[in-house]
C-alpha cells in the first residue's frame, strides 16, 4: 500500500512515459498474469473514467495489469455502482487515491450540452445536465462535470482529502496530444 502522493507522483511519471510510447509500457507479462492470479490484485490508484474507446487509463499511466483499478462508465457520472466500487478497492484492496478522469472531446458531454438525448442515454446526460448548467464551452463543462463527481464521491463516502487517507482528485485527458492534467 502506498499514500495518495505516492500514486499521484506514480501516475504523472507514467503519463510522462505515455506522451513518447509508441508501445504500451505496462506489464502485461504472463508472469505478472500468474501472479496477480495467485497473489491477488494490488492496485495503487482508482482511475473513474469515461467509456470512450480513446482514453485508455492503462495506457495513458503507463501501467500493467493489477496496478490500476479502473471503474468505466460514459461521462463519468457517478452512481451506487461506482460508489461501491470505489468502496472496494479502498477498503479491500488499499487504494488511497481516487481520479475522476475526464476528458477533451466527450461525447456525453456533447450530448448533455445539446440536449435531447433519448433512451436510457438521458439518464447519463440529464447527470451531466446537474453538474454543468448553461455551459457550453466542451472543456469547461468536462471540468464542471468531473469536479460535479469528485464532489458526490467525497460527499456520499465521507472522504477528507488528508495525507495518510483516502484522496479524491479530477483530472482531464487531453485525447489530442495524451497529456493528463490534474486538476487541484
Amino acid at each position: 500500500m502506498i499514500s495518495a502522493k505516492e500514486a499521484l507522483q506514480k501516475l504523472q511519471d507514467g503519463n510522462a512515459n505515455y506522451l513518447n510510447a509508441t508501445t504500451s509500457l505496462g506489464d502485461v507479462s504472463p508472469a505478472i498474469r500468474k501472479d496477480t492470479c495467485e497473489n491477488g490484485q494490488h492496485p495503487y490508484a482508482i482511475i473513474i473514467t469515461c467509456s470512450d474507446s480513446r482514453v485508455i487509463p492503462e495506457s495513458i499511466f503507463s501501467a500493467g495489469i493489477g496496478e490500476l483499478f479502473v471503474i468505466r462508465v460514459a461521462g463519468n457520472v457517478i452512481d451506487n455502482h461506482q460508489l461501491g466500487s470505489i468502496e472496494y478497492a479502498a477498503d479491500h484492496l488499499g487504494c488511497n487515491l481516487v481520479v475522476v478522469l475526464g476528458h477533451t472531446n466527450c461525447g456525453a458531454v456533447g450530448a448533455a450540452i445539446e440536449g435531447g438525448a433519448k433512451g436510457y442515454i438521458k439518464s447519463i446526460t440529464k447527470e451531466i445536465q446537474s453538474a454543468i448548467g448553461t455551459e457550453t464551452n466542451p472543456y469547461k463543462a468536462c471540468c464542471l462535470n468531473l469536479n460535479h463527481s469528485v464532489a458526490q464521491i467525497k460527499e456520499s463516502l465521507n472522504i477528507q482529502n488528508t495525507e495518510e487517507g483516502l484522496n479524491v482528485i479530477g483530472a482531464v485527458y487531453h485525447i489530442d496530444d495524451g497529456h493528463v492534467e490534474f486538476l487541484s
